[in-house]
């Protein structure tokens, strides 16, 4: 549990750079990967069974072409049974033998020879066409005697095959031409015994070989380099090979013996195996009438060709994504991330009482606002902490000025505790009652540990100065309180009345030849209480309340006992209650002064 707690701790504390370049990841380059794998799976087999499809239709038509050319091969050695110049030719020289010194033989012979030059021109890709009649083979005038090397072929394999047929089709695959010496080009033969017209009697046989080029023909048109294709007899010789690169008698040269016994033993079929060592797809069909196996054969790489490319493009957009977080995250870390690391530290520094950091930008965006603000944050808390280290001296001289005495207040205290007990003894009651008073007025003052105080406490304490105050100057002062309702409980700041109601006493009504009037009052003003300190003394011109006034309004710049006063109780109240509190003097000469104190009613 601790540890999952350290590991969430840490990814919380990771930069928002690597944060966004992980989001990416998991909405953008995973559901790639994702849809790339679906699609090429889905495009692969999509792929595939087109393929299947379209290679039954192609192995369809090729075995049908094929068979449509060898049916025509065939009709045109049935002319040969019809021809009646042949057939008498063929009996005459079968009859009579080799003798070619007799002139009729040599005519006989002639037509042999002219009916094969018109098959020849008859039948397409024909390499050549030959009749065995006896012991005797008949060519084309095309090829040179010298280019034959006939011995008794009557034993030879393919002649027992055609006569064993009795005047049917024997197909022979591809293979060097019977008796043609130094032959290099392979042909398929296509041999059948002329009989005579109207009965089975051997009178021949006719053996026609044709050139590969027919079979190309037929598959050029579905050959490329992606489809290639091998005819085979019904034994697995191989008949004819698209591939001219390979050199194929045999199908267990490029197969395995089990998917060679499925070609042989079925007559069409597909399946993927190991042809001459490629992963191939292989499908077959059997020829009605030849009996041959047309089989196609294909690289699966180049079945899935177009799919790879498609998971190719989709990987690689995949990959541009991945490289498009790691830009926007580099991109976000210079922009975004240092940036507000850089801030945090300079925060962090003047959170430690360091004010003279560097909070400069150029930026004309949102950073740039944000810096703005922060070094008008600092500058405004630094005129705080300034106001306020000078507020709380200033604080603690009013304290210290209140008593304006050099002797200790406690002492004093007790000498005139003492004076009076004096008077009391001896009778003098009046001057034991003033001394009591200052005693009293002495002890109020000592306590000095509380910032603020209810009006009803510093009320108290001004009754007693003035009171001392009208015992030295008799009936020629005169004090009176006109307070609002609630207006006793309010909070005002500490020693704060005392010094107002000692400047009207000694810079108002003094200087009267008169009595004078000091009154002290209370307005409340919406959530504003307003504490009036009123005398009708002498007052004071224009130029002197203009001075005054301005002096309340600029800020302390020393601690002097000379500006303690008036200037002091204006500064506590703002510090203490803020800006839009503190003093407002309406004067004129010979009028009289007012001092208004704003203060919020808590």
């Amino acid at each position: 549990m601790l540890q999952w707690k350290q590991l969430t701790r840490q990814f919380r504390m990771k930069h928002v750079n690597h944060q966004i370049f992980v989001l990416m990841i998991l909405i953008i380059t995973i559901p790639l990967l994702i849809i790339s794998v679906i699609i090429y799976l889905f495009s692969i087999q999509a792929v595939k069974n087109e393929y299947q499809s379209s290679s039954n239709l192609i192995l369809t038509n090729l075995s049908f072409n094929i068979d449509q050319y060898l049916q025509s091969i065939e009709k045109g050695t049935l002319n040969a049974q019809m021809d009646g110049q042949l057939q008498g030719a063929l009996e005459h020289w079968t009859i009579a033998g080799d003798d070619s010194g007799n002139d009729q033989m040599i005519v006989y012979g002639n037509i042999i020879e002219h009916f094969i030059s018109s098959i020849e021109m008859t039948i397409k890709n024909v390499d050549s066409v030959q009749i065995y009649a006896g012991s005797r083979m008949f060519y084309s005038m095309n090829f040179n005697r010298s280019d034959y090397d006939v011995k008794d072929f009557t034993h030879e394999d393919w002649y027992l095959q055609t006569q064993q047929k009795a005047g049917g089709i024997v197909l022979f695959g591809a293979h060097l031409p019977f008796h043609r010496v130094n032959a290099k080009e392979s042909v398929i033969s296509i041999a059948r015994v002329i009989n005579k017209v109207g009965s089975k009697q051997p009178i021949g046989v006719m053996l026609i070989d044709i050139r590969l080029d027919s079979l190309r023909e037929i598959l050029k048109l579905s050959e490329d380099r992606k489809r290639n294709f091998i005819i085979i007899d019904d034994k697995g010789g191989v008949i004819y090979n698209s591939n001219r690169n390979q050199s194929i008698s045999n199908l267990s040269a490029t197969l395995k013996e089990q998917a060679i016994q499925s070609v042989l033993n079925n007559e069409t079929g597909s399946f993927y195996a190991n042809f001459s060592g490629v992963n191939s797809y292989i499908n077959f069909v059997t020829s009605s009438y030849s009996g041959w196996k047309v089989i196609q054969y294909i690289d699966e790489k180049e079945m899935t060709k177009q799919a790879d490319i498609l998971i190719k493009i989709v990987l690689t957009l995949a990959f541009l994504s991945l490289g498009t977080a790691l830009l926007f995250m580099f991109i976000l870390s210079a922009r975004v991330t240092k940036p507000i690391i850089l801030l945090s530290r300079q925060v962090k520094l003047v959170g430690l009482g360091k004010f003279d950091v560097d909070l400069s930008s150029d930026r004309q965006d949102e950073f740039g606002v944000l810096y703005q603000g922060i070094r008008k944050m600092v500058e405004d808390l630094q005129s705080y902490i300034e106001r306020s280290a000078t507020a709380m001296v200033q604080q603690k001289i009013a304290q210290f000025g209140a008593l304006k005495s050099q002797i200790n207040p406690h002492f004093l205290a007790n000498v005139l505790e003492s004076i009076q007990m004096k008077a009391v003894i001896n009778g003098q009651r009046e001057i034991s009652e003033m001394v009591g008073m200052i005693g009293r007025l002495f002890r109020i003052q000592i306590q000095t540990g509380k910032e603020t105080a209810s009006l009803r406490e510093e009320l108290e304490h001004i009754r007693l100065y003035v009171k001392i105050q009208q015992l030295r100057f008799g009936d020629k002062i005169q004090y009176s309180e006109k307070l609002a309702e609630e207006s006793a409980d309010i909070q005002v700041i500490h020693f704060s009345l005392q010094p107002l109601v000692e400047n009207a006493i000694v810079h108002g009504l003094e200087r009267l030849s008169g009595p004078g009037l000091l009154e002290v009052s209370t307005v409340k003003s919406g959530n504003d209480m307003l504490i009036m300190i009123k005398d009708n003394g002498v007052g004071m011109d224009e130029e002197k309340l203009q001075q005054l006034q301005l002096r309340l309004a600029q800020p302390s710049n020393t601690l002097d006992e000379a500006h303690i006063g008036i200037k002091n109780v204006h500064d506590r109240i703002c510090f203490y209650f803020g800006e839009q509190y503190g003093l407002t003097l309406y004067s004129q000469a010979g009028q009289g002064t007012t001092v208004i104190i704003r203060l919020p009613i808590k």
